[in-house]
């Protein structure tokens, strides 16, 4: 074992010594921001590799129109629709959530150059990287010879409700945050096994889909210990109690997910999650704090 838990704690200094830490290494990280476009320089610079050199299903979709007309909402049995296009529809569903957080939360967030502490900066960051991320997942469906997605509002009070959580002061906001991120890693990782059952027959594409989640999972294994350095002694023993109840809810939403793969072991995995099995090939790329790395 070479890592703690991500629940370990940390005092103040340790924590402050990390935003400093992170702040290195996430402006190497992502390049230049280019904050109009929320954008990044080697985010978008990796996306284009993807797009110049595309890959394409052998067999295509059987019935694409099952994915477009569930996409947005579920419209049929879930039950009825084949492992493909329910991984699909659930990939979109996700990332929907994720791109309808974000928007709020940029609005709200000062600019780059209204940024006064590094906190602020590397949030800033940490924000045009998750616009990044929607750009990878569409281009993921893309992959699947899904060109028609739109990317569509929820409903109004959802929408409402993501606009007004970045607003919430920071005792309420930073675990639930941290949650989120957690929650986002967990499912990635049981995401790039599914993958491998569902497109076992489609090896490139299997490939290209798990290289393009491959580029999110990174940057959100390092968006946990980010999140997770927010939070103090008594706020690192709330967000472990909200682990199964944020999961449980949010996955609700998504009717797919619990077709797809085991809400309790996403839980439990939530909870272990210690970055001793991340491979080390994301290691190399990603950031871990230091208060869950052992001393060698």
């Amino acid at each position: 074992m070479k890592y703690r838990s991500i629940f370990a704690s940390a005092n103040d200094q340790q924590r402050q010594e990390n935003f400093e830490n992170y702040w290195v290494f996430t402006q190497e990280h992502g390049g230049e921001l280019f904050e109009e476009e929320k954008d990044l320089a080697k985010k978008r610079d990796r996306l284009q590799h993807f797009k110049d050199n595309p890959v394409a299903l052998k067999t295509p979709l059987k019935d694409p129109e099952s994915f477009y007309r569930n996409y947005v909402e579920m419209q049929d049995d879930p039950a009825s629709l084949d492992q493909m296009t329910l991984m699909l529809t659930a990939i979109y569903k996700f990332a929907r959530h994720e791109w309808v957080g974000i928007k709020g939360a940029w609005e709200y967030s000062p600019t780059m150059a209204g940024a006064k502490t590094v906190e602020a900066r590397i949030s800033r960051i940490h924000l045009a990287e998750e616009f990044c991320h929607v750009r990878l997942f569409d281009e993921m469906l893309k992959t699947c010879g899904l060109d028609k997605v739109e990317w569509v509002p929820l409903s109004p009070w959802k929408e409402k409700v993501y606009e007004m959580f970045p607003k919430l002061p920071a005792f309420l906001l930073n675990a639930p945050a941290f949650v989120t991120e957690l929650m986002g890693v967990t499912f990635y990782f049981h995401l790039h096994d599914l993958i491998g059952k569902v497109l076992k027959d489609e090896p490139e594409v299997c490939e290209r889909l798990r290289a393009l989640l491959d580029e999110i999972t990174i940057d959100e294994i390092a968006h946990v210990g980010q999140r997770r350095n927010f939070i103090g002694a008594t706020g690192i023993k709330v967000s472990k109690k909200l682990v199964s109840p944020f999961y449980t809810h949010f996955f609700k939403d998504i009717p797919e997910v619990a077709l797809l793969f085991n809400i309790e072991q996403m839980i439990a995995d939530g909870l272990a999650f210690d970055f001793n099995d991340v491979p080390e090939k994301m290691i190399e790329r990603s950031w871990i704090p230091s208060y869950c790395q052992l001393a060698s």
